[in-house]
């Protein structure tokens, strides 16, 4: 059986652009090998995902593979409500079950896997390789120099419209609510132009007595006091860090609190891990 090249397709700009530079150095190679575009679907995405799929597998010249999880439905709040668990220092679980364990169970031990990642991204291939060291990548954003805003004037020139989340001023096309995202600003955007998610995400936090958003306890209690005595009131009880950070639930989050800077267009990239623990850990 002969090698193959997987381009793993994130419904990001990145890995649309990486995906399309494989597709055309293969294709000029004196002996092409079987080159597959996969991409594994997410009910948690914003539903234009699906038509930047098809605008790329038109550009791609060749159908994507469709790959999900059966045993959670694709399903971020299935993974929650089956686990009972959000996310912790290695990274979603959401990660973990509708991501890793569907690739682990699709590829082959000697598939030279394409991902997403820009230049400025190197670190995010390093830990993927010292995490999978038995993975064979190829990197094309990185060898070629490309950075985020080089993938979207690519895209631009294709004549191929850019995700809806990108146009909110999100960074990456993830998940809405992504349970990675620890920040205020980017909870509160999400409260903006998702509140059914907004709302889920909190009612999920509470029924698991858990929190998403780190940020300074002593800021909070001082610029946002009347939250802070709720909280305390309510009965949660914050947990500070050595570096006096604290996990704040979405129910008390400040609608003012933190910032977000919309993205300037002038990726969930597929593997969005912090840290994480080897494959071992994911069966």
């Amino acid at each position: 059986m002969k090698q193959r090249i997987v381009c793993w397709f994130s419904c990001g700009a990145a890995s649309a652009v990486a995906t399309k530079l494989m597709i055309e150095q293969n294709n000029a190679a004196k002996e092409p090998q079987e080159l597959i575009v996969a991409s594994i679907f997410l009910q948690d995405e914003h539903e234009d995902s699906e038509r930047f799929k098809n605008d790329c597998a038109k550009w791609f010249g060749q159908p994507i593979v469709n790959l999900m999880s059966e045993k959670y439905n694709g399903s971020v709040d299935e993974v929650i409500r089956k686990t009972r668990y959000m996310s912790g220092v290695y990274g979603a679980r959401c990660t973990k079950e509708l991501k890793k364990k569907v690739r682990y169970d699709w590829q082959r031990h000697d598939d030279i896997h394409v991902f997403g990642m820009t230049v400025d991204e190197q670190s995010r291939i390093d830990n993927l390789i010292d995490n999978e060291n038995e993975l064979s990548v190829s990197t094309p954003l990185i060898d070629g120099n490309y950075t985020k805003a080089d993938c979207f004037a690519v895209l631009n020139d294709a004549g191929i419209e850019l995700p809806m989340m990108y146009k909110l001023g999100y960074h990456n096309n993830n998940c809405i609510g992504c349970l990675k995202a620890a920040g205020a600003g980017y909870w509160n955007k999400i409260r903006v132009d998702f509140p059914d998610v907004f709302d889920k995400r909190a009612k999920q936090e509470e029924l698991l007595n858990v929190a998403l958003i780190k940020m300074s306890f002593n800021k909070f209690k001082r610029l946002y006091y009347d939250f802070y005595q709720k909280m305390i009131a309510d009965g949660f009880d914050p947990k500070v860090d050595g570096r006096g950070s604290m996990r704040l639930p979405l129910r008390y989050l400040p609608p003012d609190a933190g910032y977000l800077k919309d993205l300037d267009i002038g990726d969930c990239g597929f593997f969005c891990e912090t840290k994480d623990k080897d494959k071992e850990n994911a069966k």
